[in-house]
């Protein structure tokens, strides 16, 4: 079955073309800056083993973005003839009122998903967009969306309410969902590879432009940092993490603004360049940094301690710790927010190797010699777990 995965972004989509169920990777590409009036698009794009092709091109919205990858896996060399050869398109959907599972994405589903609009600003508005372009241009492949709480639905009822009236939960659906789905799953599934067992007490850490937490026991998410919307839990790139909703209020009535205007400041100007005041980008606060920049260190500082907190709730939950595991662009690739989550920890069994710490780059291991607790850098694959999860759903018998 010829499946496409799309991760799309609010300027951003990428996709893999999988022939399922054994996971060939059949075409994978990227678009970026879409529907940038500053310039042109950029579409990498790989068709099989053969190299990447760059494109430079006009892509006003995620429609023109869609009907472009449609045209280049239907060329000629491509893997499909006609669209008609698309069997499947899964998409790693965020949220939708009182949906957590993979389903089919009717009018239902997308009605919902426009009901969380604000909760998803950067991707519930791209994803209804995209979903209503396969609709238009590939209508014979169903549309399934893998949605990112639904790894997290296992986990004990206590870790998913807040301590709120019933009626918003019951009514409103208002409790914590959790996020990075797939990302937290293909991490779990992939350290009881890595460690040969499946009884664990596993930490997994995706770190990146949106960063969470998860506490895994024997394979099963026990709760992530995430909480109603994908604002919350750990500072992001430019999204405030926790925040006391009376801060809100002070904001509101000093700035004479709407709560509308409060959130979308929450939303684009919070996290890591709220707090540095010049950057949402990693590598550019670890770089001031060095430099002498106080309010970068302190931003990176602020970070990483939001991460301990949860880190330490999750040792609590679990009872104990087997494995910490690193993913996205941050967990992957920042030596220096590694160090920092992980520093004093060796009362924890964590013992880490500072020269392993340095190299690692993608993917691999960070624990010295007998470290009771082992410590993996990951490179996730969240378009593999969406591609199995859509596969599953459309052969069930």
């Amino acid at each position: 079955m010829k499946i496409l995965v799309s991760n799309l972004g609010s300027t951003t989509f990428k996709y893999k073309l999988f022939d399922m169920p054994a996971a060939t990777v059949l075409a994978r590409g990227g678009m970026d800056r879409i529907g940038d009036d500053g310039g042109d698009s950029v579409h990498k794009y790989q068709l099989g083993e053969t190299a990447e092709v760059e494109l430079v091109c006009d892509l006003p919205d995620h429609a023109a973005a869609i009907d472009e990858a449609l045209r280049c896996l239907t060329t000629a060399e491509g893997p499909l003839t006609t669209v008609v050869d698309l069997e499947a398109v899964g998409f790693k959907t965020v949220h939708a009122r009182s949906i957590t599972g993979v389903v089919e994405l009717d009018d239902d589903v997308i009605g919902r998903m426009e009901d969380f609009f604000r909760l998803a600003p950067a991707h519930n508005p791209a994803y209804v967009a995209a979903i209503r372009q396969f609709a238009h241009a590939a209508p014979s492949a169903p549309r399934v969306g893998c949605f990112e709480p639904a790894f997290h639905g296992q986990a004990p009822l206590r870790r998913q309410l807040y301590a709120i009236p019933q009626k918003w939960e019951q009514e409103y659906g208002i409790r914590r969902y959790g996020f990075h789905g797939a990302s937290h799953r293909y991490a779990a599934e992939k350290v009881i590879d890595l460690e040969g067992t499946s009884t664990l007490r596993h930490i997994n850490c995706h770190l990146g432009g949106s960063s969470s937490l998860c506490a895994v026991k024997d394979g099963v998410s026990q709760g992530a940092s995430h909480g109603l919307s994908p604002q919350g839990g750990v500072p992001q790139n430019n999204r405030i993490g926790d925040l006391d909703p009376y801060a809100l209020q002070i904001v509101c009535d000093r700035e004479g603004i709407s709560l509308d205007e409060a959130l979308e400041v929450c939303a684009s100007e919070g996290g890591l360049l709220g707090l540095s005041g010049v950057s949402n980008d990693m590598r550019d606060l670890q770089d001031r940094a060095a430099a002498g920049d106080e309010r970068c260190a302190l931003a990176i500082e602020v970070y990483t301690s939001a991460i301990r907190d949860y880190l330490g709730a999750y040792v609590v939950e679990l009872g104990g710790l087997d494995v910490i595991s690193f993913t996205g662009g941050i967990g992957e690739y920042s030596d220096i927010v590694r160090a920092q989550v992980l520093r004093g920890l060796e009362f924890l069994g964590i013992q880490l190797d500072p020269e392993k710490n340095t190299n690692v780059q993608g993917e691999g291991t960070l624990h010295s010699s007998g470290s009771p607790v082992r410590l993996h850098v990951l490179r996730t694959d969240e378009e593999l777990i969406v591609a199995r999860q859509t596969y599953e759903l459309l052969t069930a018998s």
